[in-house]
């Protein structure tokens, strides 16, 4: 049983990698960063189905082959994995998808948007005016991503199909 487990998460996982850098692009550049919705609304999805450990092994994976296949920046690891970490956490501690949507609103435009200031900075060679220069664009990006989750989970939870999932 153990085995089917493993192997039903790790399935799905790669499905939520795939789901995301396919995701990404759709994404819209701003300010050096690329927006992409989708990655958070797996972010959610994760969060919900698998948990926040796999959750933040999907942001990273995704995150990842973006940028391998130069569909993303360096911005997308803070961005994105942040983000999931505070979802999956809200999520095992609340089991409210409203409030793991907020949680990845919250996580990924202000605690990514801060930690990809340095990064920026550092690994990128760009000027930052500020350390909140990303909050808006990373807010924006995971608003409309929350929102895509809080609407595909709503859908499955009146059918009945996502108490089969549940993390």
């Amino acid at each position: 049983m153990k085995q089917q487990t493993a192997t039903r998460k790790l399935a799905i996982s790669g499905i939520f990698v795939a789901l995301a850098v396919v995701g990404s692009l759709l994404s819209v550049p701003v300010a050096g960063s690329r927006c992409a919705p989708v990655q958070h609304m797996i972010n959610v999805l994760a969060a919900v189905t698998l948990g926040p450990g796999w959750g933040v092994g999907i942001a990273f994976c995704a995150s990842l082959l973006r940028n391998l296949l130069g569909i993303g920046s360096l911005l997308a690891f803070p961005g994105s994995m942040v983000g999931a970490l505070c979802c999956g956490l809200v999520f095992r501690l609340s089991r409210r998808i409203d409030l793991t949507c907020l949680a990845e609103a919250l996580g990924t435009g202000f605690l990514g948007g801060l930690a990809a200031y340095p990064i920026a900075k550092l690994l990128m060679g760009v000027q930052p005016e500020t350390a909140f220069v990303y909050v808006i664009p990373f807010l924006i990006s995971t608003v409309a991503g929350s929102i895509l989750a809080f609407v595909v989970l709503s859908m499955l939870e009146r059918r009945g199909i996502l108490k089969d999932y549940l993390a």
